[in-house]
């Protein structure tokens, strides 16, 4: 006969599945973010919350988290399993593009704000080791509260996305040096300074070469393997040994799990199994997330604030506002627009999680004192819980600043008076779009393309291009912009979550219309002729495909024969990429030439 169950030690699991259950939907309910729902929550129903009012060893110690909980960890696993996500949705190729920003911008950044927050602490009195370490540490933001909110809000691709990420990116790597920096000044080093942190350096180095080298080999014919079990039990189980294994090869050497997990989403982006693993882990990410949520609202020690409200009160301030000054004023010097200022803003003034490893560690040294730690943490805390307000807060400014440059005549054009009815029209107005419109002109096409980036409007328009600026999810917008009498409509913009908004709002506006979408890779190509999409064209196959060309016309193959082969390569994949979505219907002749090249044949 089994023994009595003990409840208690399912008592926290309970409590976290409460939350999930029912706060996130409430939240949802009333259009907030469900981070703020957990965040309430975790400071509410922590060790510090409710269960303070109430009298020892009440009823309250069963709807409350115990202070010796182990959420810690699996909350950890949250971060862990976001960072690798957004791994999946980058490449190497992009990540290259963006290291002015990383490099330059996050290391400015790091630098500069904890150099006027050390400045301010020494000036009050702490020592210099205390200051350096919490200037450093408040330095950095919280990658997991930000990264999650512009995921939710799908902003992760735009300007602010990119910019946010950069900076964020640099502060995790800058994580190792910081926590050297506590061994050296607690004197628990038994090497140099400049030697001890060339080793830390190097072992960082090793790891993420071992996470990319070992990754690089094995990952694609790991999950090749496990594909053709056809079981999604072991998919599943293959998925989460990736993304735990890299992330313990670079905790134990000293850099944050996440960084790993994130080298290894990088390396799976460029396979073919990336959509099939996002779909897998994204519901095990939202709970897991949602724990450490969960914890960093239970960090909120209610006794300190309470002991003194004026020191933690006026410490959040003017933590926030130290950080949001040296942020925009770096911001405005790399010429980043004053809208998406605003918005970067509200994601980083606040601190982050990692100030409670680098204070933590600290404490236990003794270079900073209990008590002010304790300050520390109750500073760091109330500033990440109000990480979705000043969010919200920099999104109105966005706006505000947004709707007053809509003065500017280029941004004051209506596509309603375009000329000429367009028979194509262009959804994004980037390089893709751009060269579209040229190819287009050549071929005497009237066409007129759509783009939300105030900027690439106003550059357009002054070279006397005929972009519009407007939402291409904007139903109306798509009306005034013609798509109901036009031949096509070529979608350019490189958000595989926006492309499907975009494409699903076309349908719904003219069912009709020849639909060309710009897309990533083959599963995304599906999923978008499961959507309506009448062609996709993957990017990384066409870069295949003219390699293929370039590479047999170099070899001495005779160049008909090479553009004969190439075409019937790229029809066979269309016809199976079609087939899989269930767009049989399209496939054949209708697949031979792509929508754009018969509106071009038409002329």
């Amino acid at each position: 006969m089994a023994g009595a169950t003990n409840v208690e030690h399912y008592k926290d699991a309970l409590i976290i599945l409460t939350t999930a259950a029912v706060m996130v939907p409430m939240a949802r309910h009333f259009r907030l973010s469900p981070v703020i729902a957990y965040l309430v929550a975790g400071f509410v129903l922590g060790p510090s919350g409710i269960v303070l009012l109430a009298p020892p060893d009440s009823w309250f110690k069963w709807i409350t988290i115990a202070p010796d909980n182990q959420l810690g960890f699996i909350g950890e696993l949250g971060v862990v399993f976001l960072l690798f996500l957004i791994g999946l949705e980058l490449s190497f190729q992009r990540l290259v593009t963006m290291r002015r920003l990383v490099f330059g911008l996050g290391n400015a950044q790091i630098l500069l704000s904890a150099a006027v927050i050390t400045s301010f602490c020494w000036l009050i009195g702490l020592p210099a080791a205390a200051a350096v370490l919490i200037g450093l540490s408040l330095a950095l933001s919280s990658t997991a509260i930000v990264i999650e909110l512009l995921s939710q809000q799908q902003r992760l691709a735009t300007n602010t996305g990119r910019t946010a990420f950069s900076i964020l990116l640099m502060q995790d790597l800058a994580v190792i040096p910081l926590i050297f920096l506590v061994s050296i000044l607690a004197g628990n080093s038994d090497v140099g300074v400049i030697e001890g942190l060339l080793t830390a350096l190097s072992q960082a180095a090793l790891a993420l070469l071992a996470v990319g080298g070992i990754g690089w080999l094995a990952l694609r014919p790991l999950f090749r393997l496990v594909t053709a079990s056809s079981s999604q039990e072991l998919f599943v189980a293959a998925t989460l040994l990736v993304i735990v294994a890299s992330g313990l090869v670079t905790g134990v050497a000293g850099l944050s799990m996440a960084l790993g997990a994130f080298v290894a989403g990088l390396l799976l982006a460029e396979t073919e199994f990336r959509r099939s693993i996002q779909s897998a882990i994204e519901p095990v990410k939202g709970l897991l997330l949602g724990v450490f949520f969960f914890t960093v609202g239970m960090s909120l020690d209610t006794r300190t604030v309470l002991a003194d409200p004026a020191t933690v009160l006026l410490g959040t301030t003017g933590l926030i506002v130290a950080k949001a000054l040296v942020i925009t004023v770096l911001l405005m010097v790399f010429r980043i627009t004053p809208s998406s200022i605003s918005e970067i803003v509200g994601l980083l003034a606040s601190g982050g999680e990692f100030t409670f490893i680098v204070i933590g560690m600290a404490t236990v040294s003794g270079i900073i004192e209990p008590a002010l730690s304790a300050v520390i943490f109750a500073i760091t805390a109330l500033s990440m819980l109000l990480i979705p307000v000043l969010d919200y807060i920099g999104q109105r400014i966005a706006r505000q600043l947004r709707a007053t440059r809509k003065s500017e005549p280029e941004l004051l054009a209506s596509p309603h008076g375009h000329e000429t009815p367009p028979r194509a029209v262009i959804i994004g107005f980037g390089r893709v779009g751009r060269l579209l419109s040229e190819m287009l002109e050549a071929h005497n096409v009237p066409h007129l393309a759509m783009e939300h980036n105030p900027e690439n409007v106003t550059a357009g328009r002054k070279r006397g291009r005929p972009v519009y600026y407007g939402d291409a999810r904007d139903d109306n917008f798509l009306r005034e912009s013609g798509i109901t009498t036009a031949d096509a409509v070529l979608v350019t913009i490189n958000s595989p979550s926006l492309i499907e908004d975009v494409v699903q709002h076309v349908r719904t506006v003219n069912p009709s219309v020849l639909v060309v979408a710009r897309t990533r890779d083959a599963e995304h190509a599906k999923r978008l002729y499961e959507l309506g999409a009448t062609h996709a064209v993957p990017e990384t196959i066409e870069a295949s495909l003219q390699l293929a060309e370039a590479s047999l016309v170099d070899l001495g193959v005779p160049t008909d024969h090479v553009i004969a082969s190439i075409n019937a390569k790229r029809d066979e994949i269309h016809e199976q990429l079609q087939g899989a979505g269930g767009k049989g219907g399209y496939v054949g002749q209708a697949a031979a030439r792509s929508p754009l090249q018969k509106v071009m044949d038409q002329e």
